[in-house]
């Protein structure tokens, strides 16, 4: 069966990155490989010794990937626009907490609230640039 994983450059905040959706969001992850650990060496890079050559994580039943690789070069940009991460929450405490967690240094969107087609809803863009909508599906009562 055909997959497709999306793949995250963080510009060299990947680790930071990471450490995060596992506080925030419950992942797990499945790989961490630094740039020191990468066995082609054509990929090793003064003072990126630490930097994340790869990783791959699981939130829920999704996997992301995300990597460093590429930020060293000037013209390196991170940007994530034109899409955004829906997550639909367990209850309305899950929601609130990832919520909460993820608008940390980032910027409220849409503040998370009851609405005509969800019990919860919400839009944040989080410290990194990635946004993500939180819901609570089921109709408001």
């Amino acid at each position: 069966m055909l997959s497709v994983v999306t793949t995250l450059n963080f510009g060299g905040r990947t680790e930071e990155a990471v450490e995060h959706y596992q506080a925030v969001l419950d992942a797990d992850v499945l790989m961490l490989m630094r740039f020191r650990e990468c066995p082609d060496t054509s990929f090793a890079k003064s003072g990126f010794e630490e930097k994340v050559f790869h990783a791959t994580i699981r939130i829920g039943s999704t996997e992301l990937m995300a990597s460093d690789v590429g930020c060293d070069d000037p013209s390196f940009e991170t940007s994530f626009a034109g899409f955004a991460f829906a997550v639909r929450a367990r209850s309305i405490e899950d929601a609130e907490r990832h919520f909460t967690g993820l608008s940390e240094h980032g910027q409220v969107i849409v503040p998370l609230s009851e609405t005509f087609f969800a019990t919860r809803y919400g839009i944040v863009k989080d410290r990194f640039g990635v946004s993500w909508k939180i819901t609570v599906p089921g109709e408001a009562e």
